[in-house]
């Protein structure tokens, strides 16, 4: 079961008012909301029996109860020492402060993007990405980056990429594609316009797409094949995309890992043979 409350607060942006009420309430109140009906929460969110439940479908609950049951599930695994993350990033801190509220914040980003993977969904774009003769990468900004890397590490085994820098050039990319190639799109607001449009491009020409967001709904969510959620706990400092980035990072990781685990061997020698003494 995916982490309950991560689906929730990645859920927010995009709720209704009524919606964000309930969704404040469960994140601040966990505990408590694990021990209380749906009329309850209902009453103490100034909403409806029904607008709990439809928003517990929303999140791919199967109603209140299963919503509860996994809470209760969630609540039990984890442990009680994780009040330092929550923590933002303050004028007075010191480097020490800084470097724990830093690191802590990304351990759990990557420990809340790991219960939002869908096994299912990773199967299926592992094999996409093994019957294309070409990976196209899409991303801007700090997605781009992450895109960078995984052309680093797909071409290590030998799997082709294509990455432009310009995103004029990734459009033109988008448009000469091929039905042999795929695109990776690299984008944690799944709302960057040039993304769009680059994905609009490839699904019009029945081109596989992958993406790689944070979880929720979004125009590149609907427009991709394939979706890798990734789940974000930035700080003040969010200019540089920390904890989205390195969540990211670790879904090319985990693409690139089990599509070399396909041909173990070969990969081994493939790694061998590309690597380039420093």
């Amino acid at each position: 079961m995916q982490n309950v409350l991560v689906r929730l607060s990645e859920y927010r942006k995009q709720a209704s008012s009524t919606e964000k009420e309930i969704i404040k309430f469960i994140l601040e109140n966990p505990k408590e909301t694990s021990t209380m009906t749906v009329y309850q929460l209902a009453k103490k969110t100034y909403s409806s029996p029904a607008s709990v439940i439809r928003m517990c479908n929303k999140n791919g609950f199967k109603g209140y109860r299963d919503f509860i049951k996994s809470l209760i599930y969630e609540l039990a695994k984890k442990t009680e020492n994780k009040q330092i993350y929550k923590d933002d990033i303050l004028k007075t801190d010191g480097i020490a402060e800084i470097v724990e509220k830093i690191t802590y914040r990304n351990i759990f980003s990557l420990e809340d993007t790991k219960d939002i993977i869908d096994f299912n969904v990773l199967n299926k774009s592992v094999e996409l990405i093994k019957n294309a003769d070409n990976i196209c990468l899409f991303g801007l900004g700090a997605s781009l980056t992450v895109a960078k890397d995984a052309q680093q590490k797909f071409m290590r085994l030998n799997k082709n990429c294509t990455l432009s820098e310009d995103w004029h050039l990734q459009l033109l990319t988008a448009r000469n594609m091929s039905k042999k190639d795929i695109g990776l799109i690299i984008s944690y607001s799944g709302r960057t316009k040039e993304m769009i449009e680059c994905a609009v491009t490839m699904k019009n020409s029945g081109i596989g797409t992958i993406s790689i967001t944070g979880y929720g709904n979004s125009p590149i969510v609907d427009l991709c094949d394939y979706n890798l959620y990734v789940a974000a706990r930035e700080s003040t400092f969010r200019s540089g995309a920390i904890s989205s980035r390195i969540s990211q990072l670790n879904i090319i990781d985990i693409l690139y890992t089990a599509y070399a685990n396909i041909n173990y061997e070969e990969s081994l020698e493939l790694i061998q043979k590309t690597y380039i003494k420093k």
